[in-house]
């Protein structure tokens, strides 16, 4: 795999997780570099004219009023890492870890950060040995940025925390020999640059995006398959209709349904003298659901995308190109644009999921799923089939609702006031996260369901496309003879969906 080039650009959401969860080998630019040195050199500058700068030579938040003497700017940086590694909980995956890496090592070759080219080489040479930092996922308010966070990273580059390496937790220090890697002391205003930014809270979200955008453009695929099985009209997807309200999601949505669904025998089998004149809204309006989805999505990939090319720390270093400068203080570390976003994805993807439950419902209720066996069971009664998969279903969207309330208007002052607005943006992300991996359940509940459906209509075919879709689904799980533990098929399935084996109905 070619290596990603670092040059503070912009990245996409592919390239994040290329490098987080296919290990893709990251260089930096020298242009990056020599943006990087100059920056140093202005921070080294002001330090030799004994200037006063927040973060260079002051004590941090509520306490940047402290002057540090020049003998005690090394301490300062370290104390800064040692007294923000307060993470409590899990610790984040090892790709959301590599994600951080990435993010944080781009974020100072933009080269405002004045830090040194040390630092951020040795960034990516975790990355590349395979050394990722164990950071506890709790503890971010998102402003300063994620401070907890990113401590939790910064401790291992000067050889303290723990680290995975080869799959192994252990000392950070360890980690470092084991790779054949060095710790570094950190320089005035280096902690700082490490600690300031909202690369935790970006990089969960940008994974949990990635695959919610596969979970929002799949659910076409199994809500194609659950129309088959109910013998629904694809009537409802014809183009005129969505250029009529032409969202650009829509319009995409209703032509994948119809690309899915072309051909199909068992729409030409009830297309005379079917007594319905339309579906319910939850086949019906796929287009408008599953389209606003897909828009919701969009737009939150181009905020992270945004983001992952920003410079997000404080204060920010300007040089000029007669080689002066300025260091300004702003609050580019504030997580308002994310965690807007997370919540605005929450709730779209939350809405996706019920759509699809209601399908399930429909596909398994024996009042309304157009002549299926009750709860598609092969002998109902005497086997209860697929019955509790919709109970399964209605549990994972009822902590979707939960956790689809926001976690941006939660402000609570921190820093003794100083910090007195917070984004609270990581908890949005872990939201999310959790949202994305109830939805990816709940699609394969619904594929699972819609494949057992398309049995009983047997031996009519779907279309090309969603007979290729029951394929993938009946390399996982085979088809429902008499009643067994479903956890496992359900899991299963929810695992193939995460790892792509359905990535080619996701456009």
């Amino acid at each position: 795999m070619d290596a990603l080039v670092l040059n503070g650009q912009a990245l996409t959401l592919p390239e994040i997780e290329s490098v987080a969860r296919n290990s893709r080998p990251v260089v930096i630019a020298e242009a990056a570099l020599e943006r990087v040195s100059a920056s140093r050199d202005l921070i080294e500058g002001i330090l030799a004219q004994g200037e006063t700068v927040y973060g260079v030579n002051t004590g941090f938040g509520k306490l940047s009023d402290v002057r540090i003497p020049s003998g005690s700017l090394a301490q300062l940086q370290t104390n800064l890492v040692r007294s923000h590694a307060g993470g409590v909980g899990q610790p984040l995956s090892e790709a959301e870890s590599r994600a951080m890496l990435l993010l944080r090592a781009n974020v100072l070759a933009k080269g405002f950060s004045g830090c040194r080219r040390q630092l951020v080489e040795l960034l990516i040479a975790l990355l590349n040995h395979g050394v990722y930092p164990v950071i506890p996922e709790k503890g971010s308010v998102g402003a300063s940025g994620d401070l907890a966070p990113l401590a939790h990273l910064a401790l291992v580059l000067i050889g303290e925390g723990e680290a995975f390496f080869l799959g192994e937790r252990m000392a950070g220090a360890e980690a470092l020999r084991r790779a054949h890697l060095s710790p570094l002391a950190l320089a005035a205003k280096e902690g700082l640059a490490l600690l300031n930014g909202t690369q935790a809270m970006t990089a969960v979200g940008s994974l949990a995006v990635a695959r919610a955008l596969r979970v929002a453009r799949l659910a076409d695929a199994s809500g194609a398959m659950s129309l088959e099985a109910l013998m629904g009209t694809p009537a409802a997807f014809d183009a005129r209709i969505h250029e009529a309200r032409p969202h650009a999601g829509q319009v995409a949505a209703a032509r994948h349904l119809l690309i899915l669904l072309e051909g199909s025998e068992i729409r030409e089998a009830h297309r005379q003298h079917d007594s319905r004149v339309q579906d319910a809204y939850c086949l019906r309006c796929m287009p408008q659901v599953h389209g606003a989805v897909r828009g919701v999505l969009d737009h939150v990939r181009g905020v992270l995308e945004v983001e992952a090319g920003s410079a997000t720390d404080n204060p920010l270093v300007f040089v000029e190109s007669s080689g002066g400068g300025d260091v300004i203080s702003g609050g580019n570390f504030h997580g308002a644009p994310l965690a807007y976003a997370f919540d605005y994805a929450a709730i779209g993807l939350t809405d996706l999921a019920g759509i699809t439950e209601r399908r399930i419902d429909r596909l398994l209720n024996p009042d309304i799923n157009e002549g299926l066996p009750a709860f598609l069971s092969p002998d109902p009664g005497l086997s209860s089939g697929f019955m509790i998969a919709q109970i399964v279903a209605a549990a994972l969207i009822n902590e979707c609702q939960v956790l689809a309330h926001p976690a941006s208007t939660g402000t609570i002052p921190t820093d003794g006031g100083k910090e007195d607005h917070v984004s609270m943006g990581m908890t949005g992300a872990l939201k999310l996260r959790q949202i994305v991996e109830h939805a990816e359940r709940i699609i394969a509940i619904e594929l699972m369901c819609a494949a057992q459906g398309l049995e009983f209509r047997r031996p009519l075919k779907s279309s090309r496309e969603v007979e290729q879709v029951y394929e993938a689904v009946r390399k996982v799980v085979p088809p429902l003879q008499q009643d067994r533990v479903l956890s496992g098929d359900i899991d299963a399935l929810a695992a193939a969906v995460r790892l792509g084996a359905f990535n080619p109905w996701c456009p």
